[in-house]
């Protein structure tokens, strides 16, 4: 990711919060994706965009002694911890630079996650990306869909409804200001599939965010990381305290962020596509 498209930076204490909410909400949904593609022991994965580490040192059990996980990110700050495992190399790279992070030597899985929809560059990572798998592996690209208002299903009052909207809708258009795609998520499927990729496959997933949860965190630390910017905005610190006030109450039920995962695969030397 590069520093001056990505909105959110990792380094800060807030950040903590912010990946912490994530990875539970995601982790369950990333790794069930992959153990679903057959992924062999041994296998050479690379990780995009590796934030906390969750998922890197989840493909590093996964993969076993003989395999080998890449692990990157434009901050690598909060990834020492992988070091350790023995089979993951933890490397600062920026993906815009279409190069390979550590060798030339093609991969077994590909995965990035709430990436590309921040790059401007989305589309010819993506077919570089798909040139660095090897015959049979796989590219797995999993997105928010942020392209429609976050839905309250319960809240103490319309006026804490819409300030919940007001914020929620603020952050999204400080990221599409800032180069974004809300809705790039829909769109890596076809893309995958002009990549010259196979057994495209596309899951689509949402649930209810309860007050309180890590939801609350996520949209509390969104909020704070954010908060100069919402303020020119229009919208207040006093206004943003509110918004966190309701986000951390029970009675405030609204719909998680849509989460679009999207796999495809290179072709095996003659074999038939699968599209």
């Amino acid at each position: 990711m590069t520093q001056t498209a990505y909105t959110f930076d990792n380094s800060t204490d807030d950040a903590v919060d912010q990946l912490a909410s994530l990875q539970r909400f995601l982790d369950p949904l990333t790794t069930a994706r992959v153990a679903g593609l057959g992924l062999h022991a041994g296998a050479r994965c690379w990780e995009i965009g590796a934030g906390g580490g969750s998922i890197a040192a989840w493909l590093s059990a996964h993969v076993g002694p003989a395999g080998h996980v890449v692990a990157t990110d434009i901050n690598i700050d909060r990834l020492d911890h992988l070091e350790k495992l023995g089979n993951v190399t933890v490397v600062r790279h920026d993906v815009t630079t279409l190069a390979p992070p550590v060798d030339h030597e093609p991969y077994d899985l590909i995965h990035a996650r709430l990436v590309l929809l921040h790059l401007p560059q989305r589309r010819a990572i993506l077919r570089e990306l798909a040139g660095m798998l090897a015959p049979g592996g796989w590219l797995l690209l999993e997105e928010f869909d942020c392209t429609a208002p976050l839905r309250v299903y319960t809240s103490r009052s319309d006026v804490d409804s819409e300030l919940f909207h007001r914020v929620t809708d603020g952050i999204i258009a400080i990221l599409v200001a800032n180069g974004a795609d809300m809705a790039w998520a829909h769109e890596v499927h076809p893309d995958m599939r002009a990549a010259g990729l196979t057994d495209v496959h596309t899951v689509s997933y949402t649930e209810t965010w309860v007050g309180g949860g890590s939801g609350a965190a996520l949209h509390a630390s969104n909020s704070r990381q954010l908060a100069e910017r919402l303020d020119v905005a229009g919208i207040t610190p006093a206004e943003l305290e509110r918004f966190r006030a309701v986000v951390a109450d029970p009675a405030h039920t609204a719909a998680s962020y849509l989460v679009v995962s999207t796999r495809g695969r290179r072709p095996l030397p003659g074999a038939a596509a699968a599209l």
